[in-house]
């Protein structure tokens, strides 16, 4: 009977764990789109997917990423270095940035191989 009731006492915490461990991990990556209003008139953003050039890409998240931080209540705590954040292009396509020095124009580091094309759109 002790057995049992410490199987049901393990399972519960388990599940307890992995749920608070699942919560933490969603919410360390920000994800910024682009088309929401605020971000469209960003020069480095409007033309830009990750079919453009590693710089343009560049030059777009750090717009990007500043605006962000800017409308936050806590702009000195918004992505840090080291801050990780996904970006939705204008286009659809989406990639993963990692932030290294936010005072630079360039200062992020654009993940390999996480550029993913726009969805495909369907005729209706």
């Amino acid at each position: 009977m002790n057995y049992r009731r410490l199987l049901i006492g393990a399972r519960f915490w388990f599940w307890v764990v992995a749920f608070v461990a699942y919560s933490a991990a969603a919410v360390g990556i920000v994800m910024i789109d682009t088309a929401d209003i605020r971000y469209q008139n960003l020069s480095q953003v409007h033309l830009t997917s990750v079919k453009s050039d590693e710089q343009a890409r560049r030059m777009g998240a750090a717009q990007v990423a500043a605006l962000y931080r800017a409308r936050s209540g806590m702009p000195f705590d918004a992505l840090p270095p080291g801050a990780t954040f996904q970006i939705v292009w204008p286009d659809g396509s989406t990639e993963t940035v990692t932030v290294v020095d936010p005072t630079s124009s360039t200062g992020n580091d654009l993940q390999a191989g996480s550029q993913q094309d726009a969805p495909a759109r369907r005729a209706q």
